[in-house]
């Protein structure tokens, strides 16, 4: 592929725009960032406050501890220390800046505002309204289909901003993924391309996973794997990005570079790829064209899915991942798709139930799929058309994962969360 084609220009849009830093999990940071611009435009630090959330994003922000907070968990945390300490123009980096003094004066702020939080009917899955009151002023931003898209900003009663709501859909970049152009792209593209970008995924997601198996943060599963099950290749592939989402779920404060919108996804996807090209002594060119391969795939994958679902991200991120760690042992284009299609076979299903501690443990199962993907099909093992989901291709399979996890999944999502929210 020529870099004066379109779908190299493309493919390299794609990855700028879903390749970037995020402080803590995106669902309760995205609500701070909204909270924190809510602030900027009423002028003042807001007495009452009302939020108005998705059920996708109540789901994600009930269970995560959220950064700078002291521990705290929910909705209240998270818009109050964006009220509070959140940079406007942050985006998903809001809460970076944040002192001690202002994390020490949230308990009181939460104390002494009427913070009123309710769920939001509404087309988009990701979709969020915050008002703050002072006095006789009010301020209110809305934030729908991706995390930092602001669709309306109001304040006493003026529209200050509005555009069209970007809904959950397909680009004209995106339609453009396949697997054999993403290939093609990976064996084709200038590294300097894509070097500085894939560079601080593997230094800010290295970082996270180090700080994970170093410190006690949730369950602590990349420990366990290591402790459980040895220091061999395939463990510690599992065990590093495991460490990342046990510290990022449980209120470190190091960035994460994300993908498809998710920090999990961005730490599935490179994590065990980085700790492969290790182990087989790699180049570092040959580092960033399996990273480049890795980010593609899954974004084609959760292109389908869409932003947030009741189906894992992390399926299709370790899916990826095992693509790119064949593509580090030499496989060809054929064993790079039967990876992912053995992969997806065995682990779509898993449901999310929003972000929390266990996420690292389904982060290591996913990846353990994406790796016994390869080892099947390396062996002259495969799944097959008619093996469930499995479609005649990698394309078929993709677009049936695409349809179970957007379509087929959407009461599940509903089921979900009701017994996170409603049966005791």
């Amino acid at each position: 592929m020529k870099n004066t084609d379109r779908k190299y220009q493309a493919y390299l849009n794609i990855l700028k725009l879903e390749l970037v830093p995020a402080l803590g999990c995106t669902e309760p940071i995205a609500l701070a960032y909204c909270a924190a611009k809510a602030r900027a435009v009423l002028g003042a630090i807001p007495d009452r406050v009302e939020v108005e959330a998705s059920g996708n994003i109540i789901k994600n922000v009930k269970s995560v501890i959220v950064p700078h907070t002291g521990g705290k968990k929910g909705i209240a945390a998270a818009a109050g220390i964006g009220i509070i300490a959140g940079n406007a123009d942050g985006a998903l980096e809001v809460l970076i800046g944040t002192t001690k003094e202002q994390t020490e004066s949230l308990d009181g702020y939460l104390a002494s505002t009427d913070i009123k939080i309710s769920p939001l009917e509404s087309d988009d899955v990701l979709d969020m309204i915050i008002r703050v009151y002072k006095g006789k002023d009010y301020a209110s931003v809305r934030i729908a289909g991706k995390h930092t898209n602001i669709v309306h900003i109001e304040r006493n009663g003026e529209t200050v901003f509005d555009k069209k709501c970007v809904r959950d859909k397909k680009s004209e970049d995106y339609a453009l993924l396949t697997l054999n152009d993403i290939f093609d792209f990976v064996s084709t593209v200038d590294i300097a391309d894509v070097e500085a970008l894939l560079q601080k995924q593997i230094d800010c997601n290295t970082a996270l996973s180090d700080e994970g198996l170093k410190n006690d943060y949730g369950a602590n599963i990349g420990k366990v794997l290591l402790d459980a099950y040895g220091n061999d290749i395939h463990n510690r592939a599992k065990a590093k990005a495991a460490a990342g989402s046990d510290a990022r779920m449980n209120g470190c404060t190091l960035p994460v570079m994300i993908n498809s919108g998710s920090g999990n996804q961005g730490m599935t996807v490179s994590l065990p790829v980085i700790e492969y090209a290790k182990e087989l002594g790699s180049s570092k060119e040959k580092l960033f064209r399996a990273l480049t391969l890795s980010n593609l795939l899954s974004i084609y994958i959760k292109t389908g899915i869409g932003t947030l679902s009741a189906y894992c991200g992390a399926v299709s991120a370790g899916a990826a991942a095992g693509a790119a760690i064949a593509y580090l042992h030499g496989a060809d284009f054929d064993t790079v798709g039967h990876t992912v299609v053995n992969a997806l076979a065995i682990t779509s299903g898993i449901i999310c139930d929003g972000a929390k501690a266990s996420c690292a443990a389904k982060i290591a199962a996913a990846v353990d799929a994406g790796i016994l993907g390869y080892e099947m099909y390396k062996r002259g093992q495969k799944f097959c058309s008619g093996d469930g989901i499995v479609g005649d291709d990698i394309e078929k399979t993709i677009r049936n994962v695409g349809i179970l996890g957007k379509e087929g999944m959407r009461e599940t999502d509903k089921k979900i969360l009701y017994i996170m929210t409603c049966v005791d």
